[in-house]
């Protein structure tokens, strides 16, 4: 039985692969690059792209992890009907998909709902991850400060936030595309301790076995940060009006975690450790 993963390279596809292939299992990893992929030995690369589903090989396939947000935003619904067909067709009977925790509450996504709901409907037995916060996403937003200064810059000091560890979300899908009891289940991840931006900084600083400022920024210098860092300013804002939610509204904790694989999440200080070289001081 061979397990079909999409975005293999990626912050979670390459989780999801060491985890299977520690697992035993025969893994094909689609990858637009093969050639830099440096997956495991042992592991089926593939070249290959979600938005051209007729050049991807399905043969063998059993069960596909799928990351909804690979598709093209402006022909979402009709490639992943396309991709999902053909892999119910040669024989794939469990999709697990990746989305995000926002489609329950729309904004922006419904898109990935619409994959989901495409996948729901395709007669294989699904799950749906959705993380909610990445705490990767730090490394793009605070990595230089941290690196050059040891100083985390952002808005709302007292947004309350619960960054979920990459590993944490490879780890429930795998779960889900191995074990019986996860069919039709939709598993919302969050980190298991809610952390205020200020908390947020301290944690990182904790695993990285140095102390961390936080300097308050106001909306507008904080935007300007994010475009700096590369966001586009859309995205910028749109972070930013979750953060002005969140510290009014605290997101909360989720339990799924837990409850799918019997132990605390990870925390930020973990993940701030298992990123210690990309946060090494410069120079």
């Amino acid at each position: 039985m061979t397990i079909l993963v999409t975005g293999a390279t990626g912050t979670v596809g390459r989780h999801v692969v060491d985890r299977l292939v520690t697992a035993g299992c025969s893994v094909r990893a689609v990858t637009r690059a093969p050639e830099a992929a440096g997956l495991p030995e042992g592991v089926d690369v593939v070249k290959g792209d979600l938005n051209r589903p007729g050049d991807l090989a399905f043969d063998g396939v059993r069960s596909v992890f799928l990351i909804a947000g690979l598709f093209d935003p402006e022909r979402t619904t009709v490639l992943a009907e396309d991709f999902v067909g053909r892999a119910v067709a040669a024989g794939a009977a469990r999709i697990v998909t990746m989305t995000s925790a926002a489609v329950t509450i729309r904004r922006g996504y419904e898109r990935l709902r619409a994959v989901e709901q495409v996948v729901e409907e395709s007669g294989a037995a699904w799950t749906h991850v959705r993380p909610g916060e990445f705490a990767v996403n730090k490394l793009d937003v605070w990595g230089e400060s941290i690196r050059t200064e040891n100083v985390v810059r952002n808005a709302y000091p007292d947004c309350v936030g619960v960054p979920v560890h990459e590993a944490d979300i490879a780890e429930v899908a795998v779960i889900s595309l191995l074990e019986d009891g996860h069919a039709g289940r939709a598993y919302s991840l969050t980190g298991p301790e809610p952390l205020t931006h200020r908390q947020q900084a301290e944690a990182i600083g904790a695993g990285l076995g140095r102390p961390l400022a936080f300097e308050a920024l106001t909306y507008g210098q904080a935007r300007q940060a994010y475009i700096a860092a590369g966001m586009p300013m859309e995205v910028a804002e749109f972070i930013l009006g979750y953060q002005a939610e969140y510290a009014e509204e605290p997101p909360a904790v989720s339990p799924v975690f837990e409850q799918v694989t019997g132990r605390k999440g990870r925390t930020l200080a973990q993940w701030a450790a298992d990123h210690a070289a990309e946060l090494a001081p410069a120079g």
